[in-house]
């Protein structure tokens, strides 16, 4: 008999698998699919910000900042290990938009979303203010206002991981090859890209959270009408050597209207970013463009007095963003709202897909989707995840420097940085990475630049690690600051562990 389950959801990026979590909450049955690793695209190339989108306030977009306002607190809560705050310096260029016109944007920003826990925005006199340091001396009065840093591929494993415990299975390297609608369900053929083993089953409703991939999926894979319109917009990153010795992120203003964020990134580097850039090409095939990172370099140089040219870059990655289009003249301007699309009818299994969305709003869309689902396979049950911590987030009154402290008095042969790193990546949850260790000894192999086989394992087990790129890029970005010796003896001890043991996994 084929198997039966209430909601497929397709696609592991930050959409996919906070539904999934959502879902599996309210005590549905429920089966989440990636043919990739989790948040392989979009979801791992973001300027990761928990941010109400200050810009998004000159195109009236204001139901969409207050709800990401509303939203940034909530998150704040529910993971301090990989969300905190961060107080944005935004420097007033005199040629740019008048100073009463962005105090009247911060003034808005402030109230709009009924700010607690986050310190309000100010003017601050740049030559005084350390963020004034690095600056040209004709930047004289600046702003300074609040916003969350995420480490946007950790946020998506830790709902996955959530949705795991709450009983949903979420299958990474499997595809779904095919999605037919017969009555009320869909039934449904997934392949597993390892070894090609295929899987049916059937589902009441199916959720397309696919990403760039949204529409292709309805016409190919659902075999059903050309989707709403999907607009791909490329944005590109670059990262550089630490431009400025303080923690102040900066969010610059450009002539050709669009901001651009430079941001202290991974202690040793700043974060720059980003473009909007209209794509028509394969999304599992992008890469920033010569164009972009000059464009990137000389919107920072007019700012900094250190100035970064293209040879200065480290690394730099690029994501597709999959807005619905709204006929905005150009990418910039194109909405960041979500939009969730039901198709279903009388004795017709739903279909309901995501365009747009941004990281930020992730859960109120969950919510937002579990409603339309609700339309049409009745009640689902209650909200929940509002007050619920990720993952390594219960930490008590998200005091996460409280938190650190603790952890590494009771583990005084923890060199601080590592204590540091296993309490910012994986919060409570750390302590199951260290357990029963009494020194580095006990965490197992050292591959060096300070990777234990302890930490691998546990995102084996835990987090569908199975590549060494699955940890260096997206659950860390230990791939910035280790040797290519270390990476190759990981990947070497990587391939060993999954011959011995494929596909690890706690249920």
């Amino acid at each position: 008999m084929t198997e039966a389950i209430d909601i497929l959801v397709v696609g592991g990026g930050i959409n996919g698998a906070g539904i999934a979590r959502d879902a599996a909450g309210r005590g549905l049955s429920v089966l989440l699919c990636e043919k990739n690793d989790l948040a392989s695209a979009t979801s791992s190339a973001s300027t990761k910000l928990i941010h109400g989108g200050l810009r998004y306030l000159e195109y009236y977009e204001f139901r969409l900042v207050r709800e990401a306002l509303i939203e940034r607190e909530v998150l704040l809560r529910s993971a301090p290990h990989i969300i905190w705050p961060l107080r944005f310096v935004l420097p007033h260029n005199k040629g740019l938009r008048p100073a009463w016109l962005i105090r009247l944007g911060l003034f808005l920003y402030d109230h709009l979303g009924g700010r607690k826990l986050l310190p309000g925005s100010k003017g601050v006199n740049l030559h005084s203010h350390p963020a004034g340091a690095p600056l040209v001396p004709e930047l004289r009065k600046g702003f300074v206002y609040s916003d969350c840093w995420v480490q946007d591929s950790r946020l998506v494993a830790l709902n996955a991981l959530d949705a795991r415990e709450h009983g949903a299975e979420v299958l990474t390297r499997v595809e779904c090859v095919s999605a037919r609608r017969q009555d009320d369900r869909w039934h449904v053929v997934l392949r597993d890209l390892r070894n090609g083993e295929k899987r049916e089953l059937t589902a009441r409703a199916l959720v397309n959270a696919a990403g760039p991939w949204t529409a292709e999926f309805i016409e190919q894979r659902a075999g059903l009408n050309k989707a709403q319109s999907l607009r791909l917009v490329k944005g590109s990153h670059i990262v550089v050597p630490k431009m400025f010795d303080h923690d102040y992120p900066y969010i610059f203003q450009n002539p050709d209207g669009r901001i651009i964020f430079a941001i202290p990134y991974e202690q040793d580097y700043t974060l720059i970013g980003t473009t909007d850039v209209d794509f028509t090409d394969d999304p599992s095939k992008v890469e920033i463009s010569q164009e972009e990172t000059e464009y990137l370099c000389s919107a920072v140089n007019v700012y900094f007095t250190r100035k970064v040219a293209p040879e200065d870059v480290a690394w730099s990655y690029s994501g597709v963003r999959p807005l619905y289009d709204d006929a905005a003249s150009n990418a910039s301007s194109a909405t960041r709202d979500y939009v969730l699309e039901l198709d279903h009818g009388p004795g017709r299994a739903p279909l309901l897909s995501i365009f747009g969305g941004k990281i930020t709003t992730f859960r109120k869309l969950s919510e937002h989707a579990m409603v339309k689902l609700a339309e049409a396979m009745g009640p689902l049950g209650e909200p929940w995840t509002a007050d619920a911590a990720l993952p390594g987030g219960n930490i008590a009154d998200a005091d996460f420097d409280g938190y650190l402290k603790r952890f590494k008095q009771e583990r005084p042969w923890l060199p601080a940085e590592l204590a540091w790193r296993y309490a910012r990546n994986y919060g409570t949850r750390a302590e199951q990475i260290v357990a029963g260790a009494a020194s580095l000894a006990d965490l197992g192999e050292d591959f060096g630049d300070g990777l234990y086989a302890a930490e691998i394992d546990y995102l084996r087990a835990h987090e569908w690690v199975e590549t060494a790129e699955d940890f260096l890029w997206r659950r860390s970005k230990m791939g910035l600051h280790v040797t290519d010796q270390t990476k190759q003896k990981l990947q070497a001890w990587m391939e060993r562990q999954a011959a011995a043991a494929p596909r690890q996994e706690s249920a």
